[in-house]
Formats: structure tokens, C-alpha cells, sequence
């Protein structure tokens, strides 16, 4: 299938600095999503949008349930930006109807065809999503403003770098608080067609992968205790489901 979609397989790796040192590494792929060409993807008989099928994508599961489209065209607006014009997100899928999204990266361009922003959209385990929207700069940069660990503070910043979509793609953040690494976090995949062929081997390659993201989120979560990292309790906020905020940064040159 041609086109601007494509699957990105690869590893995702974390490696948290301090105060003690913990690394972690796990193969996984990644959907990158055209959304003009979610029509045409629809039609492939081992993927659906909005419907049942082996591997899935749907609209709620991103944005704020309006259509995702407008939704994105929102977001940029809030940032000054916009309107876009290809809109493309590199995200898990549903395998067997079950998905957890730690991270969704959109790759907006204008209507010429250039970058113009990049939303991160987060997802915590407590049902809540969170986006960042920044342009398109040599480096973005925000501050954390959304919970996400229970092992890491609130006051810390991240920045993000951006290898965009072709032949490989490769995104990075590096967390730091009181201006010294904390974690680093990456994924780094390399394109393959998105085809039934490419997605009925992934299937028996990274047997029910989205499963296993929330079985290693746990896993390395009891690692971390094991270790003597306490959980940072957030005594100001309680966890709301499905809480969708928005934060606006500006790129830092």
C-alpha cells in the first residue's frame, strides 16, 4: 500500500539517571496514521477504523471525542498556529480491541506541505490525557504540567527531539529537574509498508504488544520500589478519568 501511512518497528528504551540508575528496553512498533488515508486503510481486512478487526484504531481513543480533525485544528489555534493541512500520528494501535498509549506524536504540516507543529499527547494510567503543542523548532522544550509517574516529581521539564517520519523515525525526551537529567526516554523505528503482510506478521512477532506496554509499566514499576525509589503521593490533585487538558509552549532555539 502506498501512500503516507506506514508501520515503524523498532525498540522503545528508557534509562532513568537518578537516584538510582534504571534502564529499560522492549521491542514494539508503532502506527503512523495518515488521517485523510484512514478511508483507504479501512478497507485492509486486518485493520479497522472504528470498527472491530485484528489490529484497530479509533478516534476516541485521542483528542477530546469531537472528530480529530477539527480537534487538531483546535489545538493548533490555541498555540497561534494553523489551520493544517497533512495531519499524520504515530501511535499504538488496538490489537484484539485493547490499547494504552503512553505517548501520541501528530506530525502537523500547513498547506504547503511544511512542518508547522508537533502535539504530544500523554497518556497516564489513571484514564487522563494531556497535550503539548509546539512548533516546529531545532529543539522544543515544555514544562511538565501533566501526572504521569508516581515515581517523579512534577517540577521538571522536557525536552524533545524529532528525527519526523521517512525511512526511520526516532523520538526522544529528556527529562530533567533543577536543570539535571532525570530520565530519558526514546523510541526509534524503521518504516515498513502498511499492508495485511506487514500487520498479520507483527501479530505473531510482538504477540498482543499493547497488552504487554501495561504489563511492563507495572512490571518496572515494582522494579523501581525494589530499588528503594518511593512514590511521590500528589496530595494536591486527585487523578480525574479522562481529564483532557491542554498545555501551550513555546519552542526554545
Amino acid at each position: 500500500m502506498s501512500g503516507h501511512s506506514a508501520i515503524y518497528i523498532g525498540h522503545v528504551v528508557h534509562q532513568r539517571h537518578r537516584p538510582k540508575k534504571h534502564a529499560l528496553r522492549y521491542r514494539v512498533f508503532s502506527l503512523l496514521i495518515d488521517l485523510d488515508e484512514l478511508p483507504v486503510l479501512n478497507q485492509l481486512r486486518w485493520f479497522g477504523h472504528n470498527r472491530g478487526a485484528l489490529f484497530s484504531f479509533r478516534d476516541s481513543d485521542h483528542g477530546d471525542g469531537s472528530p480529530l480533525r477539527g480537534w487538531v485544528d483546535q489545538q493548533l489555534a490555541g498555540a497561534g498556529l494553523g489551520p493544517a493541512g497533512r495531519v499524520r500520528l504515530l501511535c499504538y494501535p488496538r490489537i484484539l480491541g485493547y490499547v494504552f498509549n503512553p505517548l501520541t506524536v501528530w506530525f502537523c504540516d500547513d498547506a504547503s506541505g511544511q512542518p508547522l507543529a508537533t502535539i504530544y499527547e500523554v497518556h497516564n494510567t489513571f484514564g487522563e490525557r494531556h497535550t503539548y503543542v509546539l512548533p516546529v523548532a531545532t529543539e522544543q522544550a515544555a514544562d511538565k504540567a501533566f501526572y504521569v509517574s508516581p515515581f517523579i516529581d512534577m517540577d521538571c521539564r522536557y525536552q524533545f527531539r524529532l528525527t519526523p517520519p521517512a525511512d526511520k523515525v526516532r523520538i526522544a525526551i529528556n527529562e530533567t529537574q533543577d536543570g539535571e537529567p532525570l530520565l530519558y526516554a526514546a523510541f526509534t523505528g524503521a518504516a515498513r509498508p502498511f499492508s495485511d503482510k506487514t500487520l498479520l506478521g507483527l501479530f505473531f512477532s510482538h504477540p498482543l504488544m499493547t497488552l504487554k506496554v501495561t504489563a511492563g509499566i507495572h512490571w518496572e514499576a515494582l522494579c523501581l520500589i525494589a530499588k528503594g525509589i518511593r512514590i511521590r503521593w500528589y496530595t494536591d490533585r486527585k487523578p480525574r478519568r479522562h481529564e483532557r487538558a491542554t498545555r501551550i509552549a513555546e519552542p526554545q532555539d
